[in-house]
């Protein structure tokens, strides 16, 4: 976008009056980590500069500080449970500007359906909303949910308004053995998102070669010490259950800075209203000892330049007039935003489409959840504040699970597109008592996942999945809580603070079932094909590192 044109030139030079001006402010320069002091003006939503200048309002900023309005660099906005714009109407009270988001959630329900419905949701939105093309839909050939989507079905979204380039590419071994098909994906666009858990040596050089540069799922220093050197950018992620900073905030340095950024990933709508957003990633990353000039430097100008987003990310002239307003860059609380230079107020609701209906399985009945077989039995292995697991190995009968004093319990994952068996599964580290748990959120397919301490809450839990066409459920005696998603079985079509609400009463719940906090975060990602080390999908349990179905019982 050109901003060549006498009104907005003359106003820069100092010729005719700004719209705004925020004068005694103190204000982050991202290019240099430092602080100006001095008048901001903006003109028609546009910085015109920093400076003497004469404007048609005035806003005294004494004793306040102008951040550059901050960059969420990869987040899959279904994870929040909300519909985008409830989504944007939240995050933006948190000082947040811009998000690039890839849909591939409901384009895994809805294929190119649901990436049509969040690219139109863009409009009237509170911020705004960048999307990166879904590149794995399915995740893996063998974990088709309800679509297919080729570089053809992808070619028609190329060029559009809102779309940054192609999100990231899970699919590391299709990669690595030079499929076509990925290679025709990755060919459509120059920007690509990377997604490469613990890819390291000839095999993370040949993947960069391929074209991908950027990975926000480093879990050690080490990682992602080596994808930075190799040129990768890194995305260090802080969600709801996959919280990175703390052991990779070192990463960053005066020299490093340009190639990091915040990613929040998966952040259920309780966690971002109660805690914030890029802001809380700002905060937490202070905490573990990076400086705050580094941190916003990571949440601005950084993710702004690796996007190529040069209308922001800098509270510069041309730039846009999107900022927040601190009082202490070591607290870090937002107290303002403005956007377009214009103050941000709580925005009204703005009623979400409605989705068609996505759950078209019937619950399973009790025998088709019966394990059967004995001996050594692998067991997927929590990780707590990761997402990736462990390959457990233990020995017992099917007459013992549950196992409370291993703390193993069944897993059963249900396809919700058609009627089929169920996936079965055990897992250690949830640590109920009693009760079960049940969602239609299952990464990537999104079919039916549930656990718990009997065949009879488990198979409760799921029938109401089915009843609601999508959600949480939570089973405690007889009590059973329940948030409807009825927006592809991912997204609750509510405004944001009742579905907090109703997150909340099913935090309720779960304490009540004891075991590990969040436990749905978790329980979302069982299925997860594309993340070390053992998962459980439909058709059973999956080994990540060997990447195919493997017995629940070992030979």
């Amino acid at each position: 976008m050109t901003l060549f044109g006498k009104p907005l030139i003359d106003a820069a030079r100092g010729m005719g009056p700004a719209d705004m001006i925020f004068e005694n402010a103190t204000i982050f320069n991202p290019f240099s980590c430092s602080w100006d002091e001095g008048t901001l003006a903006v003109k028609d939503g546009i910085i015109l500069g920093i400076g003497e200048y004469e404007g048609k309002e005035t806003r005294d900023c004494s004793g306040k500080y102008l951040i550059p309005g901050l960059i969420d660099a990869h987040v899959h906005i279904e994870s929040s449970l909300l519909t985008p714009s409830e989504y944007a109407r939240l995050v933006a009270l948190h000082g947040t500007g811009t998000v690039i988001a890839d849909p591939h959630e409901i384009a895994n329900v809805a294929g190119v359906k649901g990436i049509e419905y969040m690219l139109a949701a863009r409009n009237g939105a509170a911020i705004d909303i960048l999307y990166m093309l879904p590149s794995c839909v399915p995740a893996t050939p063998a974990d088709a949910g309800g679509a297919v989507l080729d570089a053809r079905s992808l070619r028609q979204f190329v060029g559009k308004e809102g779309i940054l380039g192609l999100g990231e590419m899970m699919n590391f071994p299709g990669v690595l053995a030079a499929d076509p098909g990925i290679g025709e994906k990755l060919a459509l666009v120059k920007t690509r998102d990377g997604h490469a858990p613990m890819l390291s040596g000839k095999d993370l050089n040949a993947y960069i070669l391929a074209g991908l540069q950027s990975d926000h799922e480093c879990t050690t220093l080490a990682e992602a010490e080596e994808k930075l050197k190799a040129g990768m950018h890194i995305f260090i992620r802080e969600g709801s259950t996959e919280k990175n900073i703390e052991a990779l905030i070192p990463l960053v340095t005066p020299k490093t800075v340009s190639r990091c950024s915040f990613a929040t990933d998966d952040c259920h709508a309780d966690l971002l209203m109660d805690d914030g957003h890029i802001d809380r990633c700002i905060r937490s990353a202070i905490a573990s000892g990076l400086s705050p000039e580094l941190a916003i430097r990571m949440a601005t100008l950084s993710p702004a330049e690796h996007f190529g987003l040069h209308d922001r990310g800098a509270l510069s002239p041309g730039r846009r007039a999107d900022f927040c307003m601190i009082d202490d860059p070591e607290k870090f609380v937002v107290q303002e935003v403005f956007r377009h230079g214009t103050a941000v107020t709580a925005a009204a609701t703005v009623p979400a489409a409605a989705f068609p209906p996505s759950i078209r399985c019937r619950p399973p009945q009790p025998e088709t959840i019966q394990v059967s077989g004995s001996g050594w039995a692998r067991v997927i292995g929590l990780v707590p504040g990761q997402i990736v697991t462990e390959a457990l190995a233990y020995e017992f009968s099917p007459a013992g699970i549950p196992d409370r004093a291993r703390d193993i319990q069944k897993v059963v994952v249900c396809n919700r597109y058609h009627d089929a068996p169920p996936g079965l599964g055990l897992v250690h580290g949830f640590g109920f008592q009693n009760g079960a748990i049940a969602c239609s959120i299952s990464h990537d397919a999104h079919n039916i996942v549930a656990t718990g301490t009997s065949d009879d809450t488990i198979l409760r839990a799921i029938r109401e999945v089915v009843r609601a066409q999508g959600g949480m459920v939570a089973v405690c005696g007889d009590e059973t809580t329940v948030l409807p998603l009825d927006g592809a079985g991912l997204m609750s079509t509510l405004p944001y603070p009742q579905v907090v609400e109703r997150l909340r009463a099913l935090h309720r719940t779960t304490e009540k079932i004891g075991g590990i906090d969040n436990p749905f975060m978790y329980l979302s990602f069982l299925a997860l094909t594309v993340i070390p080390a053992l998962r459980v999908t439909d058709r059973g349990v999956f080994d990540g590192v060997a990447f195919r179905d493997v017995p629940l019982f070992e030979g």
